[in-house]
């Protein structure tokens, strides 16, 4: 079960983080693009891309914001893992309150969140040279530079 729930649920959490960066993105006004997955892709809803490999990671590319201030982007940078922790004390407070069950399905959700935003916030470089959010936060307060993470 756990395994299966890995393709269902990990693409949801990832869905949830991406979706804290595009509102804030688009808070600040910027144009936004966002994809969930690697590899080729599937299909596209509006601004969301959803590829092949849907289940390995994802990523939002914001640009023009109408607000480009060192904060506009520690926002945007932060926003994914923020909207992760909401929807766990969310998703916690619903079962606590029993107004949710208290399923598998939550418990693995919270699990993969908390495990996201550790990765997403750690500062570090991907292989092709991307910094987390984390390390975006860093470079952006100590360097006042916004990294794009397609380019």
């Amino acid at each position: 079960m756990f395994f299966i729930n890995f393709f269902f649920i990990l693409p949801i959490v990832t869905l949830v983080h991406e979706a804290g960066h595009v509102w804030v993105a688009r808070l600040f006004g910027g144009k936004i693009h966002f994809c969930i997955g690697t590899g080729k892709t599937i299909f596209n809803i509006g601004k969301l891309e959803v590829k092949k490999k849907y289940f390995m990671e994802g990523w939002c590319q914001y640009e023009d914001l109408t607000y480009n201030k060192t904060w506009a982007h520690v926002s945007i940078y932060l926003a994914g893992s923020i909207f992760n922790m909401i929807v766990i004390l969310t998703i916690n407070y619903l079962i606590f309150a029993d107004v949710l069950p208290p399923a598998l399905f939550f418990y693995q959700y919270s699990y993969f969140s908390v495990y996201f935003i550790f990765f997403s916030l750690f500062p570090y470089r991907d292989d092709d040279g991307k910094p987390s959010d984390g390390l975006a936060v860093y470079d952006v307060i100590r360097y006042g530079k916004a990294e794009d993470p397609i380019d």
